[in-house]
């Protein structure tokens, strides 16, 4: 009888355990099932869950609204989508990111934050997210920029005449040196042939526009219903100074008050609404040290030792310490052409402009000193410092920022044509209960 009773009891524990583990085995099928097909990868119910929760953290961490759930699984749905795209092209061209490299970037984020790694990491667990998890979603993100500029960095280019015309509409505008912090809202249209379409999108936007003039968050309303790459990050922009705002904003930004939604603005991707969120700075002068310098350049060779060369610099560096003019030793024996063709004359130095070693022993040299000898990557050297000078640099700024702007205008129109047709390329099949249930 007792062991009859010891049987039943072990089939009844067999049984218990069989069903338990039929029972996780089925949560963590139902955890893990396949949300959509893109090419050749699957996206997973437990990555889109995974990328909501970091998503949703980011925002309540910034005090944003959330949109319903069923608009942000969505949103979230094409973002992974969108990456898994990008994802897949960059492992064909074979693009890597070390764990080296990767550590430098978060710490260079917990930098900028103001913070160190651990307290970085502890960040991210109070939004909700693994350390684990942040450094895989930045690797991949750091992965997809880079696609991004091989893939539509080649598609622009910057003219010198379009930097010049770029300038001169600036200087006629009496534009400053301010900076902005933006926010940008897209309703996206994929053909203005379309009336319906161009009419429904406008009415959409002008509705958006109303309800955050009465109110309405607008980075909220970015989460929620733009289509621009930003959306779920708020719509943000970051900061762009003045001679460096787009040309849809250019003429609206400076003039919005902080705080107050643009009104509708309109260009070949669809309707856009933007917010001021901060503002500061303003016209100054930008000035940095210059030194005028003149050296002598002595290389190795096949036929020049490392200890011939050293020994022929000091020799020169001894002439001229005794008296020999700097001008003639550097015509006659200084291995750099261009500079010794001119008594080794480089001109005005900039900060930046030499290997470091020269600029060190540049700017430890005084005014007339002869200085050396010294190593570089180039070879054995000796310099003298004629002069140094306070140099205004705004005109140079301001070209290269110019060009850095139209560069970036046309590379952010440029990265939503992309992304649209890489998407529109791309075989995606939706699951039931996600998407279209439909191929594309």
């Amino acid at each position: 009888m007792k062991a009859n009773l010891r049987h039943c009891a072990q089939m009844m524990l067999a049984l218990m355990v069989v069903m338990v583990s039929a029972t996780v085995q089925a949560d963590r099928k139902l955890l893990d099932q396949v949300v959509a097909v893109v090419n050749d990868d699957v996206i997973l119910q437990s990555e889109l869950e995974a990328r909501i929760n970091t998503i949703t953290g980011r925002l309540r961490a910034q005090g944003t609204g959330l949109p319903p759930r069923d608009i942000l699984e969505e949103r979230v749905l094409e973002q992974l989508i969108s990456e898994s795209i990008q994802l897949q092209m960059a492992d064909r061209a074979g693009m890597r990111i070390s764990d080296n490299e990767l550590n430098e970037t978060l710490a260079s984020i917990a930098q900028r934050n103001n913070m160190t790694l651990a307290q970085f990491e502890q960040q991210l667990v109070q939004e909700g997210v693994t350390y684990r998890e942040a450094r895989e979603q930045i690797r991949n993100e750091m992965i997809t920029s880079r696609v991004q500029q091989r893939q539509v960095g080649n598609r622009v280019r910057v003219t010198d005449r379009e930097v010049e015309n770029y300038l001169a509409a600036m200087e006629g505008q009496g534009r400053s040196n301010a900076e902005y912090e933006l926010v940008h809202i897209l309703i996206e249209v994929n053909d203005f042939n379309d009336e319906e379409e161009v009419s429904a999108a406008r009415e959409k936007v002008e509705q958006l526009r109303e309800e955050i003039a009465e109110g309405r968050d607008f980075r909220s309303v970015a989460v929620a219903e733009s289509d621009a790459s930003n959306a779920l990050d708020g719509g943000n922009m970051g900061w762009r100074a003045e001679n460096q705002l787009p040309s849809l904003v250019a003429d609206v930004v400076p003039d919005l008050e902080t705080g107050t939604v643009s009104p509708v603005l309109r260009n070949s991707s669809g309707f856009h609404l933007v917010m001021v969120m901060d503002r500061r700075g303003g016209d100054k002068a930008q000035f940095i040290e210059q030194s005028k310098v003149r050296h002598i350049l002595v290389r190795t060779s096949e036929t020049v030792s490392e200890a011939q060369a050293e020994a022929t610099i000091r020799d020169l560096y001894q002439q001229i310490d005794n008296g020999a003019d700097f001008a003639v030793i550097a015509r006659e024996h200084s291995d750099d052409p261009v500079s010794g063709s001119d008594g080794g004359n480089l001109g005005w130095v900039s900060p930046g402009q030499m290997v470091p070693e020269f600029e060190q022993a540049m700017m430890e040299a005084d005014v007339g000193e002869l200085k050396g000898p010294f190593r570089s990557q180039f070879g054995w050297h000796i310099l003298q410092v004629q002069d140094r000078r306070q140099q205004d640099i705004s005109s140079d700024v301001r070209e290269s920022e110019a060009r850095q702007a139209i560069y970036r205008r046309k590379f952010d129109t440029e990265l939503q044509n992309w992304l649209r047709e890489i998407r529109d390329e791309a075989f995606i099949e939706f699951k039931s209960g996600y998407g279209a249930d439909s191929e594309s």
